[in-house]
C-alpha cells in the first residue's frame, strides 16, 4: 500500500479554520494561540504522520505535535486502550484509592528505566513532573538552590520557571518566580568538557544551598542543542563528588527519539530523578518522575494526607493509554527504526547547511533543528511550509531555529517528501 502524502485543497488558512480563528479570539484567553491571516489551521483529525485540517487539507508532520507522537498520530492500539478503558473506569481516586492500571505502569516504567529508578510520581504535565522533582531534591540534599541551564525549557507553571532558562518566558512574571537557581551556559558541540564542568564546581563553590543539577540531555525548546560526548558522565561523576541530586529533563528527549530509550543512556549513564512526559501515553496528558529509591525515599510516607498530588493522580485513561502506547514502542522496535535512519535524517538536513540563510544544523536521531540567521525567515518558513503542506515548528530562545522531530514510525517516502517541502519552502523563501 502506498502511503499518503500531502494533499491541498483550499487555500491555507482554509475557509473553515479563518471562521473557527475569530471564534477562538472571542473566546480563549489572549497569549495563547497566535492568529494571523496566513496562520495557523484547525486540526480536526490525524493519523500516523499525517495531519488533517478542518478544511481538508492534509499535511504532513515535522513535529510530532511537541514530540508527543512518537508511535504515529492516533495510533490505532493506543485508542483502542483508551475506549476499553472508558467503559470500565474513566476517573479514579488519586491518592485515596488507587486503581490496577495505575499499578501496572508504574511496574512497566520500573522496568523500562535505565538503572536503579524504580519508584515513579505520575503527575498530569511535565511541569508538574519537574516541580516534583525540585521538591524531592530538596527533601533529599536539604538545600533549596539547583544549578539550572540557560536556554532551558522545563515548562512554564512558577516553580518551573525557577529553573528555566529562556527569558521571554520568566521575565513578565520575575516578581513571583523565587530566585533559587544559579544559570550557566549550556556547553554546545563547541564547547570543552573540561570547561562544563570547571563552571560546574565554580558555581558551587560560591553557593553551598546547591544542592540539585537539573537540566535537558539535548536542549529542545532552546534549539536542539547537543552537548559535547562526555559531558553527561562527567555530570554525573561531580554529582555523585559533592553529594548533588542530579535531575535530567527527558519530557522531549524520551521514549526513543534519540535513538536509544532514553538520551542519558546515550552516554550510559543515569541521574538520580528523570522527569518524562510528552511521547509517554500517545497524546493522553500524562507524564512522570521517576527516581531512585535513595532519592525518592526522602519523601515521608503518606499518613493520609499526601504532600502533593492531584485530582487526576494516575488517571485510569492515561494509565491505559501509556501501557498500549509502550507496548508500541517495543512491537514497533522504535529505537531501532531511529537508528537505522538518523543518519539519512542527519545527511538531509545537514545538506540544508550550504543554504545561505542557514547558520547551523544539529541534532541526533529524530530529534533535529536547523539555525537560521534571523527569526523572521524562520517564521517565514514554517508559514509557508504550511501552505505547502509540510507542519513545522520554530524553536529556539530567540526563534532563529526550526525543530525536526518526525514521528518514529513516520513511513520512508512520508519522510523524504516532508523533507522536500522544507528545503523547497527555505530555497522560495531565500528568493523572496
Amino acid at each position: 500500500m502506498t502511503a499518503e502524502l500531502e494533499s491541498m485543497v483550499t487555500a491555507i488558512p482554509g475557509p473553515r479554520s479563518r471562521t473557527l480563528a475569530a471564534e477562538l479570539a472571542r473566546y480563549e484567553a489572549p497569549g495563547v494561540t497566535y492568529l494571523a491571516g496566513d496562520y495557523p489551521v484547525f486540526w480536526e483529525r490525524a493519523a500516523g504522520a499525517l495531519v488533517t485540517d478542518v478544511d481538508g487539507n492534509r499535511y504532513l508532520d515535522l513535529t510530532s505535535a511537541f514530540g508527543v507522537a512518537a508511535t504515529g498520530h492516533t495510533n490505532p492500539r493506543v485508542a483502542a486502550a483508551i475506549a476499553e478503558q472508558a467503559t470500565r473506569l474513566i476517573h479514579g481516586m488519586g491518592d485515596v484509592h488507587p486503581t490496577e492500571v495505575r499499578t501496572r505502569l508504574l511496574a512497566r516504567l520500573a522496568a523500562l528505566a535505565p538503572g536503579a529508578l524504580g519508584k515513579t510520581y505520575l503527575a498530569t504535565s511535565g511541569a508538574e513532573a519537574i516541580e516534583f522533582a525540585l521538591k524531592t531534591a530538596l527533601l533529599a540534599s536539604g538545600k533549596p538552590h539547583a544549578i539550572a541551564y540557560r536556554g532551558a525549557y522545563h515548562g512554564l507553571s512558577l516553580g518551573a520557571l525557577e529553573v528555566g532558562g529562556i527569558d521571554k518566558f520568566r521575565a513578565p512574571f520575575a516578581p513571583l518566580v523565587a530566585e533559587h537557581a544559579t544559570f550557566l551556559p549550556y556547553p554546545d558541540a563547541d564547547a570543552t568538557v573540561d570547561g562544563a564542568i570547571a563552571a560546574v564546581r565554580d558555581a558551587l563553590d560560591h553557593d553551598p544551598k546547591i544542592g540539585a543539577v537539573i537540566l535537558e540531555p539535548i536542549q529542545g525548546r532552546g534549539g536542539v542543542v547537543v552537548p559535547p560526548a562526555g559531558f553527561l558522565r562527567a555530570l554525573r561523576a561531580l554529582c555523585d563528588e559533592r553529594a548533588l541530586v542530579l535531575i535530567l529533563d527527558e519530557i522531549y528527549t524520551g521514549f526513543g527519539r534519540t535513538g536509544s530509550m532514553f538520551a542519558c543512556e546515550r552516554e550510559g549513564i543515569v541521574p538520580d530523578l528523570l522527569c518524562v512526559g510528552k511521547a509517554l501515553a500517545g497524546g493522553v496528558p500524562l507524564a512522570a518522575t521517576i527516581g531512585t529509591a535513595r532519592v525518592m525515599d526522602a519523601w515521608p510516607v503518606s499518613a493520609g494526607e499526601a504532600l502533593h498530588t492531584s485530582t487526576f493522580l494516575g488517571n485510569p485513561l492515561a494509565c491505559a493509554a501509556a501501557l498500549a502506547n509502550l507496548d508500541e514502542l517495543a512491537r514497533l522496535d522504535v529505537v531501532a527504526r531511529v537508528g537505522a535512519r538518523e543518519g539519512r535524517l542527519g545527511d538531509r538536513l545537514t545538506a540544508l547547511a550550504s543554504s545561505p540563510s542557514v547558520r547551523a544544523v544539529r541534532g541526533v536521531g529524530f530529534l533535529w533543528a536547523v539555525e537560521f540567521d534571523r527569526p523572521e525567515f524562520a517564521n517565514r518558513v514554517v508559514v509557508r511550509g504550511l501552505a505547502r503542506g509540510v507542519i513545522l515548528l520554530q524553536s529556539g530562545p530567540t526563534g532563529t531555529s526550526i525543530t525536526v522531530a518526525p514521528p518514529l514510525t513516520i513511513e520512508d517516502v512520508q519522510l523524504e517528501r516532508a523533507l522536500d517541502l522544507f528545503e523547497q519552502t527555505i530555497r522560495e523563501t531565500e528568493e523572496t
